[in-house]
């Protein structure tokens, strides 16, 4: 019996033994578990999205030159990620402010109020640019060129819902010559936002954001590399008989620089530029310090490098003042997309090597593009002209004048708007319907024009659809004139030269030329292919707040590209 008690309490003590081990091992396995789970649920997202927002960039610029592009520039964004190839612009007027706001608030001017570059406050008849803000001052230089802020945006940008997201803990920081190419995109709670000042050639902000340039900031404006840069005058890139793109380098449609005697390469812009170092604007160089800033940024802030996504908005401008000095098809516009080609290449490679390929998102678009030349279109026997916007409003307020015998009725036709002075209109108590009539009477009869369409009325207006809509989602009842002017194909308001015939291009209608801008996402999250069902400019924040499992805008009336998005 001794025997058998001690039998049993051994096999007691193995059984206690093994239970204990199993319970340690289900413990350590469960925590093994529950740590793995805690690890996978954490939420994935890309350490840093750059949008690249290339200023009058056409939707064929991707293709016009592209058996000159290299493998890692444009070529690598159309291999590598997804294109989407038919994407349009939803609204009109499509210039610089709104494309841009349009672009980061998935919005139109009717809703987040950006109605032009510089739009009326119809209340007043006061003219406003689109982000001045006299509240705030200029930091970093003397000028007055800082008095901006992104205070007349009425809705959220994509990066201020990043921001939002994260508690305020992931950084956002807009860069671009133009003041509104920076402001807009990053947002109202934007760490910072830097643009340009043709008076002294640095990178400058406003109280807004902050009371002093970082160090880095000044650090950079010590280099003077704008003044460097164009010290080394503008050749072509390649040998400029190469350039079979474009016309004749001395061509009658380009403009040409102030003290030269015509518009061809090269450019002695190291003699041009003395006072004036705004004039990197109308050079290629301008694209290249706005990223040599980028990288400066990224380098000192540490996008990409912290726990939460950071965001960085980049707006390159020079192509769009090229492109209205010179036109789409000069040696100039040509050399700008090559030059930005490699300049793309450098720093998508920068990219892959600070941030890591696959650990960043980019997306490159544009907030307009541009109409051929219209003297360029007549001498290829397409129907185009010029549409003298000056010499209408005068005419239109003396047709106005001989029947209600009060002067300047209109204030301006900016942004192909009929802007009423409403002072007067009040004043007078004039019929507005009637005065309105009247003037789209006269309008009707102008041989540029094909439409005008009170602004009001335009859902039951005698047009097509998709101009309806367009005109709709353009107006904003505070900001935007009371009628809309649509031009006939390949006419727009032109530059003059010396022999009396325009010069250069502009934008700003509902044509393919102005509306059909490229969009091409690359990196994480992101898809290869492309598209060719219709899109809209009002799409991409949805796409990217919905790669960032992120509120949209408040304002957005876009929808996410599905096909871009990885599953």
């Amino acid at each position: 019996m001794k025997i058998k008690h001690l039998l049993f309490i051994l096999f007691a003590f193995a059984a206690v033994s093994v239970s204990a081990q199993t319970k340690k091992k289900k413990t350590l396995t469960h925590t093994a578990t529950t740590t793995a789970t805690a690890a996978s649920t954490e939420l994935p997202r890309p350490k840093l999205v750059v949008g690249l927002v290339v200023d009058q960039m056409r939707w064929d610029y991707l293709y016009r030159y592209y058996d000159r592009y290299q493998s890692n520039g444009f070529k690598r964004l159309l291999n590598e990620g997804f294109s989407c190839e038919n994407t349009q612009v939803d609204y009109i007027p499509t210039v610089t402010a709104a494309g841009h706001t349009c672009i980061y608030t998935g919005s139109v001017p009717a809703v987040h109020g950006i109605a032009g570059n510089d739009f009326i406050i119809q209340a007043t008849g006061r003219s406003i640019y689109c982000t001045e803000d006299t509240s705030v001052q200029t930091v970093g230089s003397s000028s007055k060129a800082g008095r901006m802020s992104p205070r007349n945006l009425l809705t959220t940008t994509v990066t201020d819902e990043l921001k939002l997201a994260t508690n305020f803990r992931s950084k956002v920081i807009g860069i671009a010559l133009k003041d509104r190419g920076g402001i807009l995109p990053a947002g109202h709670t934007a760490d910072a936002a830097y643009w340009f000042d043709d008076k002294t050639g640095n990178w400058i902000t406003s109280t807004y954001y902050m009371k002093d340039l970082p160090q880095w900031v000044k650090d950079f404006n010590d280099q003077k590399l704008a003044e460097n840069y164009l010290k080394l005058d503008w050749n072509t890139l390649y040998p400029i008989d190469t350039y079979l793109q474009s016309t004749p380098d001395n061509s009658k449609y380009e403009g040409k620089f102030k003290g030269t005697d015509a518009p061809t390469l090269p450019v002695k812009t190291s003699v041009l530029y003395k006072g004036n170092l705004g004039l990197i604007r109308s050079t290629p160089y301008g694209n290249t310090i706005t990223l040599d800033l980028a990288v400066a940024a990224i380098n000192a802030e540490q996008l990409g490098q912290h726990p939460v996504t950071d965001f960085l908005a980049i707006s390159l401008s020079s192509p769009d003042y090229i492109g209205h000095q010179f036109g789409i098809n000069a040696v100039e516009i040509e050399d700008t997309y090559l030059r930005l080609d490699r300049e793309m290449a450098n720093f998508l490679t920068y990219l892959d090597a600070k941030v890591g390929k696959g650990n960043y998102t980019v997306f490159l678009t544009a907030d307009h593009g541009a109409a051929h030349n219209t003297a360029f279109l007549n001498d290829h026997n397409i129907p185009a002209g010029v549409w003298d916007d000056g010499l209408t409003q005068k005419d239109m307020n003396k047709f106005l004048f001989d029947k209600y015998k009060v002067d300047s009725l209109v204030l301006s036709l900016n942004n192909y708007q009929i802007n009423l002075n409403y002072r007067i209109v009040n004043y007078m108590h004039l019929d507005e319907d009637v005065l309105k009539k009247d003037c789209i009477s006269f309008l009707e009869k102008q041989p540029a024009i094909a439409f005008a369409v009170d602004m009001k009325k335009a859902q039951t207006a005698n047009i097509p659809e998709d101009l309806r809509t367009r005109i709709v989602n353009g107006y904003n009842a505070e900001h935007s004139g009371e009628i809309q002017i649509i031009l006939k194909p390949g006419w727009f308001t032109g530059h003059g030269s010396s022999d009396g015939g325009p010069t250069g291009t502009t934008h700003g209608t509902w044509n393919p030329y102005d509306s059909h801008i490229p969009l091409v996402f690359m990196g994480w999250g992101i898809q290869h292919g492309s598209l060719t069902r219709e899109t809209h400019m009002t799409d991409i924040a949805a796409t990217v707040a919905a790669l960032l499992h992120i509120q949209a805008p408040n304002g957005c009336i876009g929808q996410p590209i599905s096909e871009v998005l990885k599953k």
